[in-house]
């Protein structure tokens, strides 16, 4: 049986991020001012070793966990990542391993990836007019060579592809119907993201949040879709078909209506700090007692137990409970999205 929290959500998903750089600077997420060439990344010794992450994750494997997904960062920007995807493939009880990705690397990757055991992909795509493109990853980077990433991932057998793209006021939200219409009547499957306050940096207002309503309403207005049932217990997205037969598409609504009573991820950081909440202010060391040589494997899991044991976090319905003062004053200090990975 899979480990309880407080509220006695289970522990089944385990996210993990391997690296704390990207080749983007996503003005949401990791915005240039901050990240600059002078950023102060991780160095490599501070990282989990592939080694590292496979035992840890096997521990979490014994405590319920079923399903990984594989974050930085860009976890393509991490030399010789299939690798680690074939070590964790490899482990008994996992039976889904899936990266998310800014596509950029995928072409010359997707295959090895698949060979290794990877299960499938989620691109992040915030617009598709090259314009609106370039100002939000603020590299100068063109839609094509994603839509190539895409592509590829989709010839090697990943399908559906989940897109998925950041909803901001002001940023894209023009991109909301012409996003739609790219993606309408393809295999893949396009997931909408409200605008999140996670970490510090991004400089999160609530006027800048498009709703999932809103985002429901100016699709339907187009083309009319119709709510789908979940696939399972604690699916993130609620999910809609076009009426007409175009496809599926989904809305992650975790400001407007959130749904912290079904949240069963914990979040592994590079550097092996575990955070039990996307919007966690403080982690729990595991590097220090994985790189201990006196640490066996059941004291490990006897940490992670009492870590997610003692989860109580629901900071989302705190925020939509509470939202008039959250504007003002942040609950807490936030980790940022690019050492957690989403």
């Amino acid at each position: 049986m899979a480990t309880q929290d407080v509220y006695e959500r289970p522990l089944q998903d385990l996210r993990i991020s391997v690296t704390d750089r990207c080749n983007f600077r996503c003005v949401y997420c990791m915005p240039k001012e901050i990240f600059g060439s002078d950023y102060p990344f991780l160095a490599r010794r501070e990282l989990l070793s592939f080694e590292e992450i496979t035992r840890l994750t096997r521990v979490f494997a014994e405590q319920g966990v079923r399903k990984l997904r594989i974050t930085g960062g860009e976890p393509l920007v991490r030399k010789d990542l299939p690798e680690l995807i074939e070590m964790l493939a490899n482990i008994d009880g996992i039976d889904d391993i899936t990266l998310t990705t800014n596509a950029t690397l995928l072409p010359q990757h997707a295959q090895s990836l698949v060979d290794a055991g990877l299960n499938r992909v989620t691109v992040s795509l915030d617009a598709i007019d090259d314009d609106v493109f370039k100002a939000i990853n603020d590299v100068n980077y063109p839609v094509q060579p994603v839509l190539d990433g895409i592509a590829a991932a989709s010839e090697v057998g990943l399908n559906p592809v989940k897109v998925n793209m950041v909803v901001k006021r002001g940023m894209n939200e023009g991109q909301i119907v012409p996003m739609a219409e790219h993606f309408r009547n393809t295999p893949h499957i396009l997931r909408y993201i409200e605008f999140m306050d996670v970490g510090n940096s991004n400089g999160w207002r609530l006027d800048d949040v498009i709703t999932a309503a809103q985002i429901r309403d100016a699709i339907d207005a187009e083309w009319p879709i119709e709510p789908l049932d979940p696939n399972y217990t604690g699916e993130v997205a609620s999910r809609y078909r076009y009426a007409d037969g175009g496809g599926e598409i989904g809305i992650i609504s975790s400001v407007s209506e959130p749904f912290c009573s079904t949240c069963t991820r914990a979040r592994l950081a590079s550097q092996g700090q575990l955070f039990t909440c996307l919007f966690a202010g403080k982690g729990h060391d595991l590097r220090t007692p994985l790189r201990d040589p006196s640490v066996d494997d059941a004291q490990l899991a006897a940490i992670i137990r009492d870590i997610w044991g003692n989860r109580r976090d629901r900071y989302s319905e705190m925020r939509t409970n509470n939202t008039a003062p959250i504007e003002a004053t942040p609950l807490q200090w936030k980790v940022e999205m690019s050492h957690v990975g989403g």
